[in-house]
């Protein structure tokens, strides 16, 4: 998201996180700007029966958390690390002051929130008026037109069934009973256990 070089110059720092680690909580203050430069972190809230609800996997060169960052608001989710991951982190004071004094930075944000804002009402329209299988492809279709979770090389899905019915409110038995209904609509393939569009 922000050029690395850059982040370092306004002050960034380095961090290792280990798998299963807890970056911050739902709820929690925001002070710092994070952005993945190794590894995966799964951007999630818990429902009142623990059941994980994933907002977003976010991948290297990804940014994420930053909305308190605008408003002083409180976390809106938790972030947790899917694996060891390598951030580069940028305290809050110092990242508004990067953001007023790079206003390319600001432009790719305000694309970066709208991106994140359309996907949301996208989300939330497939999720209230469609089947189970049109939710999952709707779901693909996104991630492939706007290339995060698919391999770029073989249109490979690089989530989970667990993953995918954490994203649409599913059960995960109804995600794969979903998705072997597409794969006879030819709407996607299975080799091998993994999914490919």
């Amino acid at each position: 998201m922000i050029d690395t070089d850059i982040l370092l110059t306004y002050g960034g720092t380095y961090k290792k996180v280990q798998k299963g680690e807890v970056i911050f909580r739902e709820g929690g203050s925001a002070l710092f700007y994070h952005q993945l430069v190794e590894g995966r972190v799964r951007w999630i809230n818990v429902d009142d029966d623990g059941r994980e609800i994933i907002q977003h996997i976010i991948e290297p060169g990804e940014c994420f958390g930053e909305l308190p960052l605008f408003d002083t608001e409180p976390y809106a989710a938790s972030a947790v690390a899917d694996e060891e991951c390598l951030l580069i982190r940028l305290h809050h004071s110092t990242f508004g002051q990067l953001l007023k004094d790079q206003p390319t930075v600001m432009a790719a944000f305000t694309r970066l929130l709208s991106q994140r804002l359309r996907f949301k009402f996208m989300l939330v329209k497939e999720l209230s008026s469609y089947s189970p299988g049109h939710r999952i492809i709707a779901l693909i279709n996104y991630m492939k037109k706007n290339k995060i979770n698919m391999c770029p090389k073989c249109n490979k899905l690089l989530l989970t069934r667990q993953q995918l019915a954490n994203m649409t409110g599913l059960r995960v038995e109804t995600v794969i009973r979903a998705i072997k209904e597409l794969e006879e609509k030819k709407f996607l393939s299975i080799q091998k256990g993994k999914v490919y569009c």
